[in-house]
């Protein structure tokens, strides 16, 4: 069955689309004292922050719905302890090819994909997800971490280069 086209869903998708290409605007040209910046000792660095988006993006998509190869297999590691400090060309490729997993996942799903119940093992089938609920989530969470990751490097460097927000509609 070929996907049902959707302007909501279409407007959401481009909206998000618009922020990954901000993300990647902001990280490819941090250098590394930049990614080792944060705003306290106990909390994530610029890019900590950039490999646990990215690697929560693998995870769901990888990880609980099978998309994507080998490479997103690697991907879901970038946050967990031992990983090598990754450069901000690593952090921009892997949000770009995390994306193109993400959108080739989004333009191949039908209405009844998207609303399929998928049990977790750590879950159990009391509380099952749907497609559409990772798609949220994960959309939630660029945007949550996305934020922090803006936050950490305006308030700590004030030479890095930000996007400027977009004009009020």
């Amino acid at each position: 069955m070929i996907p049902t086209p959707s302007p909501v869903l279409d407007a959401i998708l481009q909206g998000w689309k618009e922020y990954q290409d901000q993300l990647v605007v902001v990280v490819r040209p941090l250098t590394p004292e930049q990614l080792a910046l944060r705003v306290a000792p106990n909390l994530r660095s610029a890019g900590e922050i950039a490999a646990h988006l990215i690697a929560s993006r693998a995870d769901w998509f990888f990880g609980v719905l099978k998309e994507g190869g080998d490479e997103m297999a690697a991907i879901t590691q970038w946050q967990d302890p031992g990983q090598p400090v990754r450069t901000a060309a690593e952090f921009a490729h892997g949000l770009e090819v995390t994306w193109t997993m993400m959108q080739s996942a989004f333009s191949r799903w039908t209405p009844g994909e998207l609303t399929e119940s998928i049990v977790l093992p750590w879950i159990g089938p009391k509380y099952p997800i749907t497609r559409s609920w990772v798609l949220w989530h994960v959309l939630e969470h660029d945007l949550h971490h996305g934020g922090e990751l803006a936050q950490t490097l305006g308030l700590r460097d004030p030479n890095v280069k930000l996007p400027p927000p977009p004009p009020d509609v």
